[in-house]
């Protein structure tokens, strides 16, 4: 008969939204982000018989998020992770390694008469910045990221040539819509950069590879997308992409005596193909724990 014991645990704090105001001068500057905890140990007696000892409360956990947004600061998401996680790590005993998640709403200053205002801003764009950070004893690791980032070109994407078999009813075309709402991560292989300019360069990399590359298939896509950024990054090890198909059909509008040349289309939501890949390097150093996450279920 078999015994039933205890598996991994962790516990944080999720979805803390943290807005960090820096007024030292007439012309303030603003991050805004979510922020999720995430602690690793041997929590095995809170679990086991209830004893809180080991157990530092998902509310102290709150309370230190918003103390580092003050000091050591917020000037980026991903120097922010890294003070909080050594934190977890270093100053409290029980702890064996930390997980902190991102999320930034981005802002863009109103413009006024011309000018960007100094004190008021309206949200900018749609994409979400993200980053993960893990800190243990056998290292520091961090990803930085983009979700939400929605993108479509109305030709230079095929799919034909694919398998087929008794239900397959789909017809090839050779020019059609691709639209997609785009989820990257991608691996650094440090844990000192200049984030804000990596970010930029990254993100901007990604939407030039989306739009120049002649698509045979998303999954073609995707690869030119993340060999793209690791060509141009050698600090990035590692890029993960994720890429529901938004489907946009050509509407018949023959009934109505009109000609549709892919001009008019239906888009539909879902179903939807979704496209994911991984693009790497073959000499990458070790992810470790890197990828295993703190506010979804163990995998």
């Amino acid at each position: 008969m078999s015994n039933i014991v205890l598996g991994p645990v962790q516990y944080g704090k999720a979805e803390n939204r943290v807005v960090r105001v820096y007024r030292e001068t007439p012309r303030h500057e603003i991050r805004d982000i979510t922020v999720s905890t995430c602690l690793r140990g041997d929590f095995s007696a809170a679990h086991l018989t209830g004893d809180q000892s080991n157990i530092l409360p998902t509310d102290t956990q709150k309370q230190t998020v918003y103390a580092y947004a003050k000091e050591p600061g917020l000037q980026s998401i991903e120097d922010y992770g890294l003070a909080l996680a050594r934190h977890f790590v270093n100053d409290v005993a029980p702890v064996h390694a930390a997980r902190i998640e991102i999320d930034e709403h981005a802002w863009e200053r109103a413009v006024v008469d011309g000018a960007g205002h100094d004190h008021t801003w309206v949200r900018n764009g749609q994409e979400i910045r993200t980053a993960a950070i893990t800190v243990d004893a056998e290292g520091e690791w961090v990803i930085g990221g983009l979700k939400d980032l929605i993108m479509l070109k109305s030709t230079g994407s095929e799919f034909a040539g694919f398998l087929e078999d008794e239900y397959t009813i789909l017809e090839p075309t050779h020019d059609r819509v691709m639209a997609t709402s785009l989820v990257a991560q991608w691996r650094y292989a440090v844990v000192t950069a200049d984030w804000e300019a990596m970010y930029v360069g990254i993100k901007s990399e990604l939407v030039k590879q989306f739009s120049l590359v002649h698509s045979l298939a998303l999954q073609q896509t995707l690869y030119q997308m993340g060999k793209a950024v690791m060509e141009q990054y050698p600090v990035v090890a590692e890029v993960r992409l994720s890429a529901p198909n938004k489907h946009h059909f050509v509407y018949e509008l023959s009934p109505f005596g009109l000609e549709n040349n892919n001009e008019v289309f239906h888009a539909d939501d879902r179903p939807y193909g979704l496209i994911q890949a991984t693009v790497t390097r073959d000499d990458a150093p070790t992810a470790g724990p890197a990828w295993q996450p703190g506010t979804t279920w163990l995998t």
